[in-house]
């Protein structure tokens, strides 16, 4: 092409270009001036020339304009605002809630709980369970749980009494009644678990639970133990926490040589006797494992019986699911400063709940263990009747004085180590855990 050509070809294109923008502005400058008179345009003007861009889409639409048509979307439901809905109000227009009730056995007992369309414990009620040919029971602390004890062995239909504002079950529940207790997990364990916010842990949890002044003296370390010629037999340095320790930044616990931790997984109420399950506890579990840190639990108990033996295990057991842990299960005997529902029971009743607790752990494909002071062990447990298969014990001085096996030493209740604030517990595993 000459020169010539090119010059009228360039001509073109922008002869062409400017009458496309002229167009445009035109199409604004009436519609413009359409909203400025506010006069009706007719159905042919109202509608402007559409212009299809390169992409497909078209130039000048409202893409928006969905949001102005009503119909456009569905009506919002009480469910899909995350609500309930009810079948069913009562006479104040107030929607009614189903109930279910669970009941189960241990040993010559009755456990029931009410639960509602979540599956949560329905509180501030006084519910009554009647049991046919026995009694009627009441909810007089209205926490959704009734224990019925000293029942005698074989089947039972349980029914519950109407509840204004609420939906109860037409038929009867059945449930039996175990002769002895048998060390096994108890399948509805989780529904009898209360999260801490439901309780007053000021009064069930004893934060400063302290050893006998006899098992600790000045000498006690206070620092991670400098046993590097000793690691080839497999002794290992690690910690205990729970929620006590507040956020605790794993990675850097691991760089300062600590290689296992004794994670609180929960306690039963000092006062209450309610389950209960350390808030901390899955961060804390999730944590130290993925900072390659070795694991194990403890539950602090104030069992006074098999059945509440057997509960607690029950309940580690189901807080920690299928997760794998290094460490054994251990139950915490220790006192709750001398007020504590268990802390008057007999060496013998006391020993009878650790065995029970640890039997049900073994029986769960788990390894277990005992926690307790020097003292404790002498004074509160009988040790040739103990089956703990092993011994953690807490003795604060440089060399224990305790003459019995142990398998862990809780050498000190004041140590520190970078990536916990405060003090925190500090020990030695002799288990052979690498």
């Amino acid at each position: 092409m000459d020169s010539k050509g090119k010059k009228i070809g360039i001509l073109f294109v922008l002869c062409t270009l400017l009458a496309v923008m002229a167009a445009v502005l035109f199409a604004g400058y009436s519609r413009l001036m359409g909203k400025e008179t506010g006069t009706a345009a007719s159905s042919t003007d109202s509608v402007p020339r559409q212009i299809i861009e390169a992409d497909g889409k078209v130039h000048g639409a409202d893409l928006s304009a969905f949001m102005k048509d009503s119909a456009f979307f569905d009506a919002q439901t009480p469910d899909s605002a995350g609500q309930n809905t009810y079948d069913e109000v009562d006479e104040n227009g107030e929607p009614v809630r189903s109930l279910t009730v669970l009941a189960s056995s241990v040993e010559r007992d009755i456990r029931v709980k009410i639960v509602d369309d979540k599956g949560d414990a329905v509180l501030g009620q006084e519910f009554a369970v009647e049991v046919a040919d026995t009694g009627v029971y009441v909810d007089e602390d209205k926490d959704g749980v009734i224990l019925i004890s000293d029942i005698k062995p074989g089947e039972y239909r349980l029914s519950l009494g109407e509840q204004p504002g609420f939906k109860v079950p037409a038929a009867p529940v059945n449930v039996r009644v175990k002769s002895i207790v048998s060390y096994t997990v108890i399948d509805d364990i989780d529904f009898f678990v209360h999260a801490e916010s439901e309780v007053d842990f000021l009064k069930e949890d004893t934060e400063n639970k302290k050893i006998d002044s006899g098992d600790e003296d000045d000498t006690q370390y206070k620092a991670l133990l400098d046993m590097e010629d000793e690691r080839d037999n497999a002794v290992q340095l690690g910690i205990d926490v729970s929620k006590w320790n507040g956020e605790i930044d794993w990675e850097v616990v691991k760089a300062e040589g600590v290689d296992f931790a004794i994670i609180r997984c929960g306690y039963r109420g000092s006062s209450s006797g309610w389950l209960i399950e350390d808030p901390y506890f899955y961060k804390n579990l999730t944590g130290a494992k993925k900072a390659g840190i070795k694991v194990g639990v403890y539950f602090f108990t104030q069992a006074t019986d098999l059945v509440e033996a057997v509960e607690e295990a029950s309940m580690v057991v189901s807080l920690i699911g299928d997760t794998e842990i290094d460490y054994p299960v251990f139950i915490d005997t220790e006192g709750a400063g001398g007020n504590g529902r268990a802390d008057g029971l007999d060496a013998g009743t006391r020993t009878a709940v650790v065995n029970a607790f640890c039997q049900t752990i073994q029986n769960a494909g788990l390894d277990a263990g005992v926690y307790a002071s020097r003292n404790w062990y002498l004074n509160n447990l009988l040790l040739e009747e103990m089956n703990a298969p092993n011994i953690w014990l807490a003795e604060y001085r440089q060399t224990p004085e305790y003459e019995g096996r142990y398998d862990m030493w809780q050498y000190t209740s004041s140590g520190a180590v970078a990536g916990i604030e405060g003090r925190v517990d500090l020990n030695v595993s002799y288990l052979g855990i690498n």
